[in-house]
């Protein structure tokens, strides 16, 4: 293989880190020389809370965004191909020079990156971390939306119709339970030492996976928390592409701040939920995902990192590639 196969490769490994709905991991790289496709993988798909495929695709963004920012922290510059078919996109290296330490910094911060589901701090996020996770949220492709106090306490109410509507759903019951809880010998799924043990005290609920976690939630409330919608002007698979990637440069930042991200699914599954956090957005933009944001704890390890697929499982390198070598 040439070194652009082997960066190539390096970065789809590297983009396993990405966070997905559920840590389904949705997706599966393509590389061939000097250029790498991108495809989403239906049968790790949420048939039942996600039918439309949207937040399947949107955690396929966030591995792109991971797998841009592995290549940057290689030297390789890329150009990227989006145009949210299949492939949902195509990455090709077209040269390399040395990396620059900021590259590499970023690609540290995504292997500590992690969901954490605790309660957070009573320390509120700083303004100007707020307007930072805003502006990467836009490098990403889409836009934050930080709720005022009466939005958040809308979006509570929200929340809870929602969860109730899929507690009462036996097919969403069971694909959660698909997918939560246990050891998740697999690599895929969210592990019990990853769910809280007990319900945390917040003002917007967590979404009940309906299994015993063995995570401590922590104490206190989570009022300090923020919490912000991540949505944008389309709502194409290539718009929930780009949302994924939005999420990868938020949740980097974020990272970098001592910032914890929490995202909410739940409220974008239900049609009437998603259809009401559009209304809060004032019918400008289309809704992806609710984030919470706040300080953790810091004299508490956070969970461990959810397990992954091996790479074997998510990379191809088809035989014979470099012949087309940069």
């Amino acid at each position: 293989m040439t070194a652009a196969t082997d960066a190539l490769a390096a970065a789809a490994d590297a983009a396993r880190l990405a966070p997905s709905v559920h840590n389904t991991q949705p997706w599966r790289w393509v590389v061939d020389g000097d250029r790498m496709e991108l495809f989403a993988v239906p049968e790790r798909q949420l048939t039942e809370q996600d039918p439309d495929g949207r937040l399947m695709v949107l955690s396929c963004g966030a591995a792109l965004h991971h797998a841009l920012v592995a290549l940057a922290a290689a030297g390789w510059k890329a150009s990227v191909t989006r145009d949210g078919g299949e492939p949902l996109a195509v990455i090709q290296a077209v040269g390399h020079e040395p990396a620059d330490p900021h590259d590499m910094h970023r690609l540290q911060l995504l292997q500590v990156r992690r969901t954490d589901r605790r309660v957070v701090t009573d320390e509120p996020v700083a303004p100007e971390a707020l307007e930072a996770l805003a502006a990467a949220a836009r490098r990403g492709g889409a836009r934050l939306h930080v709720l005022n106090r009466d939005q958040v306490l809308q979006l509570a109410v929200m929340i809870e119709h929602s969860g109730e509507a899929q507690r009462h759903d036996a097919k969403m019951q069971a694909e959660t339970a698909q997918w939560a809880g246990g050891s998740r010998p697999d690599g895929t799924g969210i592990p019990a030492v990853s769910l809280p043990a007990e319900t945390p005290l917040t003002t917007v609920a967590e979404r009940d996976f309906g299994v015993a976690g063995a995570l401590a939630a922590g104490g206190g409330h989570d009022s300090a928390a923020n919490y912000a919608i991540l949505y944008g002007e389309g709502d194409e698979r290539s718009d929930w592409l780009a949302a994924g990637e939005a999420l990868g440069e938020l949740w980097l930042v974020a990272t970098g701040r001592g910032t914890a991200v929490l995202p909410l699914s739940s409220p974008v599954e239900l049609d009437f939920t998603r259809v009401a956090l559009r209304r809060m957005l004032g019918d400008v933009g289309w809704p992806y995902l609710v984030l919470r944001l706040g300080i953790a704890d810091p004299e508490h390890a956070g969970p461990p990192h959810t397990p992954r697929l091996p790479a074997s499982a998510v990379v191809s390198v088809l035989p014979g590639s470099g012949n087309g070598a940069v």
